[in-house]
């Protein structure tokens, strides 16, 4: 299931735009949690391509993930970029990266991993000049006379050392270029204790729903079944899937709209 099967931006852009301009703080943050249950597809499907190669749990980094995903919230500006998932793309990779950058400061890995990391480096780079690809953890294994273990331990400490480059331009859209660095404001407003407090209350109003939207619900943002595979299994078409996660959403924000009144 990719993201876009399952993320509707152009209602994301619109609740985007009551959320900017609103003055109210109780509906910012319901807005911010519809939003970002919106969007958790795009967080997981991010969060298992950085994991793919280390061994941290794919849940502890759809997590890091997810608070990136609500700063991107908080901080987009629809005149600055006009496509708002770059844009959280850009920052829910960035809090991944740098948690696992984080996460391999604090680890002190065997001297000889770190040899081996420079060979390997070295021969990746020339096999990949001569045959125009990257060679398998076998090939690495068998040219450097080593084990295939060793090679991955190798590749999984390299991997959480890369961190995005705050420099890194971004397209606006509007024939204009910023840097990640300007579009990121101080982010420790919103952390992972902050995630989980919304995501006790988003639960707590998920049950509040009709059986048949907590279904889809369910099926689509927390099993990551596709609008297709979700019409399959409860016998009812895309249409009718896409019309009560649509539903679902709305009643969730009119939910906990209401439970603060």
């Amino acid at each position: 299931m990719t993201a876009d099967n399952s993320i509707n931006f152009e209602e994301i852009a619109d609740w985007l735009k009551i959320y900017k301009e609103t003055e109210d703080e109780k509906q910012k943050k319901h807005l911010q949690k519809v939003i970002t249950l919106a969007a958790m597809p795009l967080v997981k499907k991010i969060a298992r391509g950085l994991a793919r190669r280390n061994t941290d749990p794919v849940e502890d980094i759809i997590q890091v993930g997810s608070v990136g995903l609500v700063k991107a919230v908080q901080l987009y500006n629809p005149k600055v970029s006009e496509n708002f998932k770059t844009y959280a793309t850009y920052l829910i990779t960035g809090e991944i990266r740098h948690y696992l950058r984080d996460k391999v400061s604090m680890i002190k890995a065997p001297r000889e991993i770190y040899e081996l990391a420079y060979r390997v480096n070295k021969l990746m780079q020339k096999m990949k000049d001569e045959e125009g690809k990257e060679p398998s953890e076998v090939v690495l294994a068998e040219e450097l006379g080593t084990s295939v273990g060793k090679i991955k331990e190798v590749i999984d400490v390299e991997r959480r050392k890369q961190t995005i480059s705050l420099d890194q331009v971004i397209s606006t859209g509007n024939d204009e270029s910023l840097s990640l660095f300007d579009k990121i404001a101080d982010d420790n407003h919103y952390n992972l204790e902050s995630f989980q407090e919304d995501k006790i209350l988003l639960n707590d109003a998920i049950k509040k729903l009709d059986v048949k939207l907590q279904e889809v619900v369910i099926l689509n943002y927390f099993e990551d079944l596709s609008q297709t595979q979700i019409a399959s299994k409860l016998g009812i078409s895309q249409m009718q899937v896409s019309r009560r996660l649509k539903k679902a959403l709305n009643m969730l924000l009119q939910i906990l709209s209401e439970k603060e009144k």
